[in-house]
């Protein structure tokens, strides 16, 4: 996964945590790679990822404009592939829980 990096911001709130990926997206070109919810969606991280450029500038906007400050923030640049393993565990359980919601609306569907 070379010239790929990894952007976080970890902050109270999904509804900041929303405002902070919105920033992050409209500010470079970066994406959502995955994010988690931690104490009942208290405390929320984002991980976005693409270029170092994009990802540090995303993350240095998202930390200045956001709705609330984060509680912490990161950039990793070339992480190693173990960092990226996680990392997609993580997306891979955030994108079963979107599979499983559309297999149930479409059964839904089909029932009614």
């Amino acid at each position: 996964m070379s010239g790929t990096s990894l952007g976080f911001i970890e902050i109270t709130g999904v509804v900041a945590a929303v405002d902070a990926l919105d920033i992050m997206c409209k500010t470079s070109g970066v994406e959502l790679a995955t994010w988690e919810r931690k104490l009942g969606g208290r405390l929320v991280t984002i991980v976005v990822k693409g270029d170092v450029a994009a990802v540090t500038e995303a993350v240095e906007a998202a930390t200045a404009k956001a709705i609330k400050r984060p509680v912490a923030s990161g950039i990793i640049a070339n992480p190693h592939e173990e960092i990226m393993r996680l990392v997609d565990l993580s997306a891979s359980r955030f994108m079963n829980k979107e599979a499983q919601m559309n297999t149930l609306d479409a059964r839904t569907i089909q029932e009614v």
